[in-house]
C-alpha cells in the first residue's frame, strides 16, 4: 500500500508561503530566523510535508508584505476529522443501515470511551500535534451518534485480547469495559467476544462490512498507512465469508456481556 500524499491544502498554503518569500526577495534562512524555527522546519511547510502552523503564516505574512493573504489560509489549514484514507469509509458508514465489524487490536471507534480515543490518538506516530488530536477525539465522538439510529444495526465482534489489554490505566480500562456493557443494552447494538486460543480468519487484520440504503455491499480494511474499501462484488464475497466464519466462532453476546462484566470486576 502507498503512502497518503499529504493534503492538498498543506501543499498550496506552502507553495504560496515559498512564492510570497521569493517574491520579496526573503530568504528561507531569513523566514527561520524570524520565526525562530530551523531552515529544515520552513522547508517542510514550504514543500507541504507538514501543515503550515499559524505562527509561520503570521511572521511569512508581514516579512513578506503579504497584507494579510497568506494569513487568510489559516481557515483552509484546520485539522481534517478523520485520516484521508478513511474519509470515503465514514461517508459510507454514516449512510450504512447494517454495520458488521471485527477488531483484533483496538476497542472499534464507535465504541471507544473518549479516553479511550484520547490515549490511541496521542500513543499515533509520527506524533500529531495537540489541535489534530483533539479534532480527531471530538470526530470519532461525533461518529458514535450513528448508534443513536435505533432502525440501523450495529455488530461488534472484539478479540479477547483487546478486553485483557489495558493501554488506559486500569480506572480508565474499566470505564471502557462497562461502556461496552452499556452500549450493548441498546436493541440495535450487537457486541460479541472472539475467544483466545481460536484459530480464526481474525487473525488477518480488522474487518468491516456496510450495507448501504441501496442494499449494497461494501467491505473496509485498514493498515499501518492506509485503507481500503471495496465493492467489487468476488472481494466483498470473500470478506464477508471470513466475518461469518468469525461470528460463529465468537461468543453469543450474552456469554460476551458476562466475560466483559468478569473483566471488569476483577479491576
Amino acid at each position: 500500500m502507498e503512502n497518503t500524499p499529504p493534503p492538498m491544502a498543506w501543499r498550496y498554503c506552502g507553495n504560496q508561503i515559498k512564492r510570497w518569500r521569493e517574491r520579496s526577495g526573503v530568504t528561507r534562512e531569513a523566514l527561520a530566523d524570524e520565526a525562530s524555527c530551523s531552515y529544515e522546519y520552513v522547508k517542510s511547510m514550504e514543500t507541504g510535508r507538514r501543515r503550515p502552523t499559524l505562527h509561520l503564516l503570521r511572521v511569512a505574512d508581514g516579512l513578506c508584505e503579504a497584507g494579510g493573504l497568506l494569513l487568510a489560509a489559516q481557515e483552509y489549514l484546520q485539522p481534517e476529522k478523520y485520516v484521508s484514507y478513511a474519509e470515503d469509509f465514514v461517508r459510507y458508514e454514516a449512510e450504512a443501515i447494517a454495520v458488521s465489524s471485527y477488531e483484533p487490536l483496538l476497542i472499534p471507534g464507535l465504541l471507544q470511551t473518549e479516553e479511550m480515543a484520547f490515549a490511541l490518538l496521542a500513543a499515533d506516530w509520527p506524533p500529531l500535534d495537540d489541535e489534530t488530536i483533539q479534532v480527531r477525539v471530538a470526530g470519532r465522538l461525533e461518529r458514535q451518534t450513528l448508534l443513536d439510529k435505533a432502525t440501523r444495526s450495529y455488530s461488534f465482534v472484539i478479540a479477547e485480547g483487546v478486553l485483557r489489554n489495558p493501554v488506559l490505566p486500569l480506572d480508565g480500562h474499566k470505564r471502557q469495559l462497562l461502556h461496552l456493557l452499556e452500549v450493548g443494552k441498546r436493541r440495535n447494538v450487537m457486541i460479541q467476544v472472539l475467544p483466545a486460543g481460536t484459530a480464526s480468519p481474525g487473525l488477518s487484520g480488522s474487518l468491516v462490512l456496510l450495507e448501504t440504503p441501496e442494499h449494497d455491499q461494501l467491505a473496509y480494511e485498514e493498515g499501518q498507512l492506509s485503507g481500503m474499501l471495496y465493492a467489487d462484488p468476488e472481494k466483498v464475497s470473500f470478506a464477508a465469508q471470513r466475518h461469518a466464519m468469525i461470528l460463529r466462532q465468537a461468543l453469543s453476546p450474552e456469554e460476551s456481556a458476562r466475560l466483559i462484566r468478569k473483566l471488569a470486576e476483577e479491576l
